[in-house]
C-alpha cells in the first residue's frame, strides 16, 4: 500500500482517504497521517493473511472430502487441435468454450506452447 502511495504521490497526485481524512501529496503527509496510513496498512495487511489461511484450511478440508478439483487442463494434443483453430481464424472465447475452459486457461496454454516452440528453434 504505501509503494502504490508513493508512486501516486511522485507523479504529482495527491492521495485523499475520505473516510479517514488522510492526504498525502508529493510533500508527503503529517506525522499523524503517517501513523494512521501506516495503521491502516498494517490492517489491511492482517485481514489478507487472515483471509488467506481460511482459504488454504477451506482447502484442505475439501480434499480430506475428495471434492476439490483443480481447474481443467488442456492435454498437448488440446493445445495443438487449439492453435489450429486460432490460425483457421475462430474466436478465441469460442475456442475456450469447445475444450470448456476459461479464456486464461486457453490463453496461458497457448502462450507456454508458443514459448515452447520458441526456445527450441520450432518456430513457424
Amino acid at each position: 500500500m504505501f509503494n502504490l502511495v508513493d508512486e501516486i504521490a511522485a507523479k504529482g497526485a495527491a492521495v485523499e482517504f475520505v473516510k479517514e481524512r488522510i492526504a498525502v501529496d508529493k510533500n508527503g503527509s503529517s506525522p499523524l497521517e503517517a501513523l494512521m496510513l501506516g495503521v491502516m496498512a498494517s490492517f489491511a495487511e492482517f485481514e489478507r493473511s487472515l483471509i488467506r489461511e481460511r482459504q488454504a484450511e477451506g482447502i484442505a478440508l475439501a480434499k480430506a472430502k475428495g471434492k476439490y478439483a483443480q481447474a481443467p487442463k488442456l492435454t498437448a494434443e488440446d493445445v495443438a487441435q487449439a492453435q489450429a483453430m486460432v490460425e483457421l481464424g475462430m474466436p478465441k472465447t469460442q475456442i475456450a468454450a469447445t475444450f470448456k475452459v476459461s479464456r486464461q486457461t486457453l490463453y496461458a496454454a497457448l502462450r507456454k506452447a508458443r514459448f515452447a516452440s520458441e526456445s527450441t528453434g520450432l518456430t513457424d
